[in-house]
């Protein structure tokens, strides 16, 4: 049995969801191992982690319009050391998660045909955000 560990780095420009598969895959397959399992977990929070559907860019939307509905801006919350997007994207990360597991089978991510990986940015303004990342298998 063997660990690996790593932080990937992420650029966000704007609220909403990044795909972040690629790079997570990349770094997987770099590590050389065929079956095992991967965990990520998000440094932050006001931002977080989801899988979902990666073909129609309007589930990305949709999630993304249905999440502020549910922690809405300007709603009179007390913490707003930051701005009035500051509540809000912690409340946005309570309703997600920050920690993701993921099998690895024959070399590569489980993830189903329609399954990618993304960091869900809940700040308005860019940020560079950090996923650790955890591989143990052979």
């Amino acid at each position: 049995m063997r660990q690996a560990t790593g932080i990937l780095d992420f650029l966000t420009s704007r609220q909403g969801l990044l795909d972040i598969t690629r790079e997570v895959a990349a770094w997987t397959s770099a590590q050389a191992m065929t079956e095992g399992l991967l965990t990520l977990f998000c440094r932050h929070t006001s931002a977080s982690l989801l899988i979902q559907e990666n073909a129609a860019p309007e589930v990305r939307t949709d999630i993304e319009a249905w999440v502020a509905r549910l922690a809405p801006e300007g709603a009179g919350y007390a913490h707003r050391d930051e701005g009035p997007d500051d509540m809000p994207a912690h409340l946005r990360t309570i309703l997600t998660q920050v920690q993701l597991s993921i099998p690895l089978t024959g070399g590569r991510l489980a993830l189903g045909t329609w399954q990618g990986l993304y960091l869900f940015e809940h700040r308005r303004r860019p940020h560079r955000r950090s996923v650790a990342l955890h591989l143990i298998g052979e």
